[in-house]
């Protein structure tokens, strides 16, 4: 299997929003879960004689961060912890769902776990992120209409 085709899973998993798939072909197999928006990908040969082994997403250079809960840690607000609403994929993010409409959320708003918090669009296709936190926004990382990376930072929110 190719990286092309692994993309095309993930691809698959986020249109579908499955949370793990499993495929196997000529021998290989390929198990891939969602660990929150961390993917966690586990691939086993028994043909060929080599062991399990699990490769984990890493943080990227410019300063995203992961963590198995999938809403890392950000900084401290006013010395109390906060978490970071991540992208899961690479695409352009928008605060909301059309020029004319209010953000899904702003600075200040508390948001509820399974709340829509912007859309990240990817090959054409406007994927909703959710928060996966209850917490207070206090600030909104990225710019509206920009690119943003996979892992990449998009609001600090601080846990209620």
């Amino acid at each position: 299997m190719n990286l092309k085709e692994i993309k095309e899973i993930i691809g698959l998993m986020n249109e579908n929003d499955l949370t793990e798939i499993e495929v196997e072909r000529e021998g290989s197999k390929i198990k891939i879960k969602r660990a929150s928006t961390e993917f966690v990908e586990t691939v086993i040969r028994p043909s060929q004689g080599v062991p399990q082994y699990r490769v984990e997403t890493q943080p990227a250079s410019g300063g995203a961060s992961s963590a198995a809960s999938g809403t890392p840690p950000a900084a401290e607000s006013n010395g109390k912890p906060t978490k970071n609403i991540t992208s899961p994929m690479v695409g352009t993010f928008y605060r909301s769902p059309s020029p004319e409409s209010p953000s899904f959320c702003d600075v200040g708003q508390v948001v509820e776990v399974g709340q829509v918090v912007c859309i990240v669009e990817a090959m054409k296709l406007m994927n909703e992120i959710k928060s996966e936190v209850r917490g207070k926004v206090i600030e909104v990382k990225a710019n509206n209409a920009e690119p943003v990376e996979f892992g990449q930072p998009l609001f600090v929110v601080e846990p209620l």
